[in-house]
């Protein structure tokens, strides 16, 4: 969207209101909703912005904003309307399948009335027809709607907070309780919850590419600008773009439907989903499998109108066989597996946000993962403190401030200058973990280990009050900050990676004083750092200096530094993803650690979790990386077996992701940061964390891991190729049946046999009882127990590929003989010349009978043939799944019901099977049944089961 339609009809913040400077807001109150007038408030000064709005410095009360919250709702956009029932319902009957076999119950319909007698069979037939219209269309519909509520309730899952100032706290609340007057604590990589004019900022930047287009960071300030349109005004952001860069504090100035993001959004919400990969392919297979359908049926009729058959007899013969061909049931057993997927991986605690996710789930070959909180636990704790040389052990696990700082008087000037260099914040709940961390988990263990040292971060913020801020970034690693002394000067903090803040270090704190940093003395820090790096601990240096005033350049808050020494902390692995890491290893699934910590810290990690097992891994820095040309890289990627990437920024994540994609891999990539954003939206599957990622991430990636563990997203890897081993056994559940229904009639049909072995109300009446329920069973079939013991399925392999035509063809091929079998021996046995029959003799009935319970009995055995694809279905268990069972006993039910029920065998002229025509039946499924296990052994003899082999 270009900025200028963007800007089309904005006044939400337009300079309509009282005259700039006039700081009141008696005219207008705050907005909050569509139409409300707001002050401009663009030219004001921070103070009289916060008086216009009615609020203040120390945000609002707890009441005001229970009354504002009343008053103007809550600040959420509008659910996207999903239109009338019955629209939606009428929009079911818009498949290709099912406008072919709405046309064709139309054709048979007119057939009836103008044929002259009138046959019963015809009318039936039509009926039957518009029957499996409506059933499939009633399945489709309660799929959809059931799918939207999933889809619904899943997304509720994700945390939308924001960080809020009221009564002088800062608290977390849901997002959808803003109101216009809040104040918003803004950092990088938070989505900003509502149009906002900033008070306070420091190096902040948003992305407004969500209102603009454009995708590039735009610096924002908090002083006045003259007044203009909003979206071009330096002092706002709004809701829908992102906070990439600095922090800020900004109140709120427009909620809900009022801000420039709902007024897009009421123009976008209406907009059609685009369709997926697979939903594509299978839309082709539509098209062709009707275009086959319609030459066969144009075929026999080609053939049986020369013989002397009626015309509108052997019209409705061939419209009915072409009928038969079309998979009416596949468009509806599709969505209910995906669905069923997307819910297994949701209780799995994955969330995948798009279906085109677990189509690349089933390929994904290479995980690029991050260290801390995804292999981690991301409850950072000091366990040793390094000054002048001493190590000094800290007790106490979490962050719960208990323990203590062994002789804490040498590092307590370290831990205030951290926990000042901070922006997290201890907060006491009330649940059963007692304390949180409300921001960076590894500024919380500074501020943890600040107070076992015996320091009140609360009130060493307000002797020494914040001035300014320079915010980390992934090209310096630090992080600095400008405080006013009591006695009115002013020192910088400084806090970040070792070596690059040891290279801005000139002196060192020796307890009795300022020291120069000598050779040595650095040699000494960086032997510190190594040693602790090397114990798995995440190190971070801390230091300061004075400074002139309250805002000087970065160049010389982060240069002529003091060293105050080290921190070492240390997130203990989850205890689930050593298991994950194996289980990907056997799955051919390869690891790479990508990470922005010390390669000792990475490397201690991956050992502990099993990434790592040789003696000497592959370890490359961001700086070697960016030494290396592509064909460097590549050899990399190719050579190293065992992979670690330490100290690299979020540039170097997204060039190694474009790296492994060139070499053919199906890639998924873990973030959390904004930062990450490029790199989660470039890979084949973004994976953002939900309960410690940013909303920039979350956005950015197609899977949210509720639990933020490596081990969910080798569960969903393995429930992704689950659920595509489960299209493909319905697919060929339901093209193998065909072939047997198709079969016979062509023989019937070249063998110059006058009447047809099945009927085309027959074929419907398997379709209905004896495909879909099955179909739907095969697409909830558990996850196969090899499934993660196979290598990842090659990134262009399609639903029909050679091997899966191959086993509808053997299946089919194998039914059809059999129901040809029973059907000519039953019609030889007579006697009768094929001349003689009629469609009411009884050879004739039963021989059709026999040709549909036979092809009953056989889809109940292919069932069970097609639940494995290599391992016995003895061994996989019969009963394992029971609605397989049911649904292939219910198809058998209702045969029995057509061969026994006077009034069915009037619909389908049939006749009544003797036991032993059942017993036939029983072993001819059978046969199938062992022919299908006799392949399996033949495969799993001829070619054993791929392994994954990462070594």
């Amino acid at each position: 969207m270009s900025p200028e339609r963007a800007r089309q009809g904005t006044t939400a913040l337009h300079d309509g209101g009282p005259a700039a400077g006039a700081g009141t807001t008696e005219q207008t109150p705050p907005a909050g909703r569509p139409g409300a007038p707001v002050p401009s408030v663009l030219s004001l000064p921070a103070p009289a912005v916060l008086a216009a709005l009615e609020s203040s410095p120390r945000g609002l009360t707890a009441a005001e904003a229970a009354a504002r919250r009343a008053r103007h709702g809550p600040n959420e956009l509008p659910a996207a309307s999903h239109g009338h029932v019955w629209r939606r319902l009428l929009a079911q009957f818009t498949d290709l399948f099912a406008v072919v076999l709405l046309v064709s119950s139309a054709i048979t319909f007119l057939a009836y009335w103008l044929e002259r007698p009138r046959d019963p069979a015809t009318l039936q037939l039509a009926l039957a027809i518009l029957g499996v219209v409506l059933l499939n269309a009633a399945i489709g519909f309660a799929q959809e709607y059931s799918a939207e509520r999933t889809a619904e309730s899943l997304q509720a899952m994700v945390p939308h907070t924001c960080r809020v100032l009221r009564d002088g706290e800062r608290r977390e609340l849901s997002a959808r309780d803003l109101v216009p007057g809040d104040v918003v604590v803004l950092e990088a990589g938070d989505a900003v919850p509502a149009d906002c004019r900033l008070v306070e900022a420091q190096e902040a930047a948003v992305n407004n590419a969500a209102l603009t287009g454009e995708s590039d960071p735009v610096t924002r300030i908090a002083e006045p600008v003259p007044p203009g349109p909003p979206l071009e005004a330096r002092n706002c952001v709004f809701m829908g773009t992102d906070l990439v860069a600095g922090t800020g504090k900004a109140v709120v100035l427009a909620t809900g439907t009022a801000t420039e993001f709902g007024r897009i959004f009421r123009l976008t919400a209406a907009a059609p989903r685009q369709r997926t990969p697979l939903q594509r392919q299978v839309a082709v297979m539509a098209r062709r499998v009707a275009a086959v359908a319609l030459a066969t049926g144009a075929l026999l009729f080609a053939v049986r109108v020369p013989s002397g058959q009626p015309f509108v007899d052997t019209f409705v013969f061939a419209l009915g066989v072409m009928v038969a061909l079309v998979p009416e049931g596949l468009p509806a057993t599709l969505s209910v597996s995906l669905a069923i997927g997307v819910r297994r991986m949701a209780r799995r605690q994955a969330l995948v946000k798009q279906l085109l996710a677990v189509e690349a789930l089933g390929s994904t070959s290479v995980i690029c993962t991050d260290k801390t909180g995804t292999l981690t636990q991301a409850e950072m704790t000091v366990v040793q403190l390094w000054a002048d040389g001493v190590p000094h052990a800290v007790s106490g696990v979490g962050y719960a401030p208990d323990g203590e700082v062994a002789d804490p008087a040498p590092v307590r000037e370290l831990l205030r200058t951290a926990a000042l260099c901070s922006n997290a914040r201890l907060v006491r709940t009330a649940g059963r973990d007692a304390w949180r961390v409300l921001g960076d988990t590894t500024e919380g263990a500074l501020l943890v280990a600040a107070v076992k040292a015996g320091l009140d971060p609360a009130e060493e913020e307000s002797r020494a009050p914040r001035v300014a801020e320079y915010p980390f970034d992934s090209e310096r690693k630090l992080m600095s900050t400008v405080h006013r002394d009591g006695d009115g000067t002013y020192f910088a903090c400084a806090k970040g990676a070792p070596l690059e803040l040891l290279t801005r270090c000139e002196a060192v704190d020796r307890g009795d004083g300022r020291k120069p940093l000598t050779g040595a003395g650095r040699r000494g820090v960086i032997a510190a750092a190594d040693g602790m790096a090397g114990r798995g601990l995440r190190v971070l240096a801390v230091a300061r200096r004075q400074v002139s005033g309250p805002r000087p350049p970065i160049s010389d808050v982060e240069s002529e530094l003091t060293l105050l020494g080290l921190a070492g902390m240390y997130d203990p692995p989850r205890p689930e993803v050593r298991d994950a890491v194996d289980a990907c290893r056997r799955a051919g699934i390869r690891i790479v650690m990508v990470t922005g910590d010390h390669p000792l810290t990475a490397e201690a990690v991956a050992r502990r979790v099993g990434i790592v097992r040789e003696t000497a891994p592959a370890v490359a820095t961001g700086t070697e990386l960016d030494a290396m040309d592509d064909s460097g890289l590549d050899a990399l990627l190719t050579g190293a077996r065992e992979l670690l990437l330490c100290r690299v920024t979020p540039e170097h994540k997204m060039r190694v992701v474009t790296a492994l994609q060139r070499r053919g891999e199906v890639v998924a990539v873990t973030g959390d940061g904004a930062n990450d954003a490029p790199a989660l939206k470039h890979a084949d599957i973004g994976v953002a964390m939900g309960a410690s990622g940013t909303d920039v991430a979350r956005e950015a990636a197609v899977m949210v891991l509720l639990d933020d563990s490596f081990a969910s997203i080798t569960t969903a890897v393995g429930l992704g190729r689950s659920v595509y081993r489960n299209i493909r056994k319905f697919l060929i559940y339901l093209f193998s049946h065909n072939i047997a229904e198709l079969v016979p009639i062509l023989a019937a049909t070249f063998t110059g046999f006058p009447l047809v072995p099945i009927t085309a109300v027959q074929i419907l009446a398997i379709d209905l009882g004896s495909d879909v329920l099955p179909a739907l069973a095969l697409g909830a079939e558990p996850m196969e127990p090899d499934v993660m013991t196979s290598p990842p399925r090659p990134r262009r392999e399609r639903l029909f590929s050679t091997a899966v035509m191959g086993r509808i063809l053997f299946l089919g091929g194998i039914q059809a003989l059999g129901v040809c079998a029973v059907f000519f021996w039953h019609v030889h046995a007579s006697g009768i010349p094929y001349a003689d029959f009629t469609r009411d003799t009884p050879v004739y009935r039963e021989a059709i009978t026999m040709v549909q319970a036979g092809i009953v009995v056989s889809q109940f055995f292919n069932a069970l043939a097609v639940r494995t694809d290599r391992q016995s279905v003895f061994r996989a268990g019969l009963l394992s799944n029971p609605w397989l069972l049911a649904a292939g006993f219910f198809g058998i039910g209702l045969m029995a019901a057509i061969s026994y029920a006077p009034p069915l065998q009037a619909v389908f002229r049939t006749a009544p099977l003797a036991p032993a025509d059942w017993a036939v039946l029983a072993a001819f499924g059978a046969l199938l049944l062992a022919a299908e296990e006799l392949r399996k052994w033949t495969l799993r003899r001829r070619s054993p089961a791929p392994k994954g082999g990462r070594p």
